[in-house]
């Protein structure tokens, strides 16, 4: 291990083959990992290195992915986001219901469908910056307000629509590629911009990391929280709307246990729990790590529900793991 890491330290001088480099050594851990399951899976799974599973598989990952960055944001500032999983079931129906119920044309029914999670994550954000609730409670009713408003609106059944232009959102594909993938590379480099880039990027992991230093050092704590999950909000209502073109339907029951996977997806991928620290190419590994399990067990006709237990194990290892490397750092409060 030690020479591996000599040479990628000499490697991080060249402009191409340096950024990969740091890729891996800031990955290592759970790079091995995912080569590990990737073996596994490809000797025990039948077709799993099918061309069609792949294609099914990165689709399939390409919900939990784009929900995953918006968890990632707020964990980094040691919150959490627990709506995304109903934002997905809430948009999707809203979308649906303004073609099917009011009309509206495409175009304004995904702005309408989108725009909502827009206003929950706001109000989430807002919430958390002036009251000083933690955002596991706010999330967490927010969650409630938003599946039961689902449910409402849907009438406790699914609304379906028939539109070639809405379901090719979600089923089409440039080239090879099925369109979601596209959508899920895209909101990984702009997260990667966003974060090592930008202002608000710093601006980000300074607050996550000590929220007291970065208040005195100017930065405006307030906006950060409520741009941080408003983008959760809008990312989590994206993913619905695709997810709803899936299926030609808006269902209030959708996205239930989404956010777990998320969850799962961001503290594999390195995200703190404590704050301050998070890597899109963790995230990105991470959302991969939790779709290969799903779609490895599905392929070796493992009960379901196995799944449940362990995405569960991988969280607890994962901050236990956190908890052990930030001994000494830890903050409590919000």
């Amino acid at each position: 291990m030690k020479t591996q890491t000599k040479v990628l330290d000499k490697l991080e001088d060249a402009p191409v083959l340096g950024s990969i480099a740091k890729v891996i050594k800031a990955n290592m851990g759970i790079l091995i990992g995912f080569v590990v399951l990737l073996v596994f899976l490809s000797i025990f799974a039948e077709n799993f290195l099918s061309w069609a599973n792949i294609v099914n598989l990165m689709r399939s990952v390409s919900t939990n992915a784009i929900l995953a960055i918006g968890v990632m944001l707020s964990i980094m500032l040691a919150g959490i986001d627990l709506t995304c999983g109903a934002l997905v079931a809430l948009s999707g129906v809203v979308a649906v219901l303004s073609m099917t119920q009011f009309g509206l044309p495409l175009p304004v029914a995904l702005v309408a469908g989108t725009l909502i999670g827009v206003i929950v994550g706001l109000a989430n954000g807002v919430i958390i910056a002036y009251t000083g609730i933690h955002p596991f409670v706010v999330t967490l009713a927010m969650q409630s307000i938003c599946r039961g408003a689902a449910y409402l609106a849907a009438g406790g059944k699914p609304v379906t629509v028939r539109s070639e232009a809405f379901t090719t959102l979600g089923n089409g594909y440039l080239g090879p590629i099925p369109l979601p993938v596209i959508y899920m590379l895209v909101l990984f480099f702009l997260l990667y911009l966003l974060l090592n880039k930008t202002r608000l990027g710093r601006h980000i992991y300074a607050l996550g990391g000590n929220p007291t230093a970065a208040k005195y050092s100017g930065i405006n704590v307030t906006r950060v929280k409520i741009f941080v999950w408003a983008v959760s909000g809008l990312l989590a209502s994206f993913a619905g709307v695709v997810l709803a073109s899936r299926m030609s339907s808006g269902q209030p029951t959708a996205g239930v246990g989404y956010e777990t996977d998320a969850i799962a997806a961001a503290v594999i991928g390195g995200t703190s729990m404590y704050g301050g620290v998070g890597r899109t190419s963790g995230v990105f590994i991470g959302v991969l790590i939790i779709g290969m399990i799903s779609n490895g067990l599905n392929l070796m006709h493992v009960n379901s529900f196995w799944q449940y237990v362990i995405k569960g194990v991988i969280i607890i290892v994962a901050v236990y793991f956190d908890m052990r490397k930030n001994k000494g750092n830890v903050r409590t409060g919000f």
